[in-house]
């Protein structure tokens, strides 16, 4: 398919660079960013690639510090031997600029082929004629891919989604600090809340409540980071029975089962604290199936370890269920990898903790800990139940970075 003729549009323009104000503070050290593109690069040279073109927001921010926001346009972090450039849309200005590890280079809407047009710039720059660019499969819809497809009509476009996902799997030392402080915030969100609950007060109120305590704190360790996506869920009764159900208006009765989750959302990376509460004594059936699911939290904490396989994890915790006859309300696995990731974008699904998933733990990891038992309302003890930390995996076995008290011991709220 031939490319689009340009329309010559006097003063329109279409490609360029806008280097609006002054570059901010990155997340991280230009040697982090350095050691994650120089693993890249391995990559290009491991499977004979002229460059990547990715355009999945964790994946630009993970190599940029660009945190995207699409609104209908396509974003990407072009690398090259030589350079990194962000790929963005002259809608966002200067930020993308302002906030990137590298280059950066924009397009206007004036042009339908204008994203395009940026790339085959930027490669134009570095003399780079492609023949073979790594992308990312599960970032492009089907009409993007067949996009890429008709202007790069004679290149190979190799999807490299799960090599770049497994470097992801490995913290840096900064990384690790990053969800060290999140880990923490989540807990001064999770007080707050706890602190506030009482009979009459909605779902709704007791999430600002932790929203609005974590924020400021998350100003205070990354002051000239954009301060978005931080959420708080806190569920009530019927509610409670999934693990991403969004507050409501719903009043806290007596009786009622809670889960109180708290998600800062650190420059791009989601870290979390959840657990389950009373509101005043649970009755029999609730606290009996509590405590069940503290026992697979406690098992679960006690396999995590340097060499364990996350499917011999997963399988030993179902066993456990299997024995309570409540597998059958288990509807998750039980813990996850952290890194660039929230609730609309990021996943490392090579490090679950499910029978499907064959990846050993290793130094470097940070993962959580979460198994989850959901009771149908027609059962007694009926809802969700839910304990969440978040461990690192080091030379020197495993911390939980978790402190928030946790089980009927602790978090029943008289």
């Amino acid at each position: 398919m031939a490319k689009p003729q340009f329309t010559d549009h006097q003063h329109v323009p279409h490609v360029f660079t806008q280097h609006n104000g002054e570059q901010l503070d990155l997340t991280f050290s230009n040697q982090e960013f350095d050691r994650r593109l120089t693993l890249a690069r391995k990559l290009l040279t491991d499977y004979d690639l002229d460059a990547f073109v990715l355009t999945s927001m964790h994946n630009i921010k993970y190599y940029s510090d660009f945190v995207p926001s699409p609104f209908g346009r396509t974003f990407a972090v072009v690398i090259t031997p030589e350079k990194s450039t962000t790929v963005t849309p002259w809608v966002d200005g200067g930020m993308p600029w302002r906030t990137t590890y590298g280059e950066n280079i924009v397009y206007s809407d004036w042009e339908a082929a204008n994203f395009f047009r940026a790339i085959d710039q930027v490669l134009a720059e570095q003399s780079i004629k492609p023949s073979k660019l790594g992308i990312e499969f599960d970032g492009l819809t089907v009409d993007e891919y067949k996009s890429f497809q008709s202007w790069f009509e004679n290149v190979d476009l190799v999807d490299m989604a799960e090599p770049i996902m497994l470097q992801r799997l490995l913290k840096s030392d900064e990384e690790v600090y990053l969800i060290r402080q999140g880990a923490r915030i989540a807990e001064i969100g999770a007080r707050a809340i706890k602190n506030a609950i009482r009979e009459g007060v909605t779902e709704y109120e007791l999430a600002f409540v932790g929203t609005e305590a974590m924020v400021p704190e998350i100003a205070k360790v990354y002051p000239s980071k954009e301060l978005r996506e931080t959420f708080s869920l806190v569920q009530a009764g019927l509610n409670t029975d999934g693990a991403h159900n969004w507050p409501t208006t719903r009043q806290l009765q007596k009786g009622d089962l809670l889960s109180i989750n708290c998600f800062p959302m650190m420059s791009g990376h989601y870290t979390a604290v959840e657990r389950t509460m009373t509101l005043g004594q649970p009755d029999k059936a609730t606290l009996d199936i509590w405590k069940i699911n503290m026992e697979a939290y406690e098992l679960g904490l006690s396999l995590i370890k340097p060499g364990a396989i996350a499917q011999e994890v997963a399988a030993e915790v179902n066993r456990f269920f299997e024995r309570q006859d409540l597998l059958k309300y288990a509807p998750i696995g039980y813990g996850h990898s952290f890194g660039v990731m929230s609730p609309y974008y990021g996943r490392e699904a090579a490090m679950e903790f499910r029978e499907d998933i064959e990846t050993e733990l290793q130094p470097g990891m940070v993962i959580s800990m979460e198994p989850m038992l959901t009771i149908p309302n027609h059962l007694p003890g009926a809802g969700g139940y839910r304990e969440h930390d978040t461990l690192w995996i080091n030379e020197n076995g495993v911390e939980n970075f978790a402190e928030f008290e946790v089980g009927p011991d602790h978090n029943v709220i008289d």
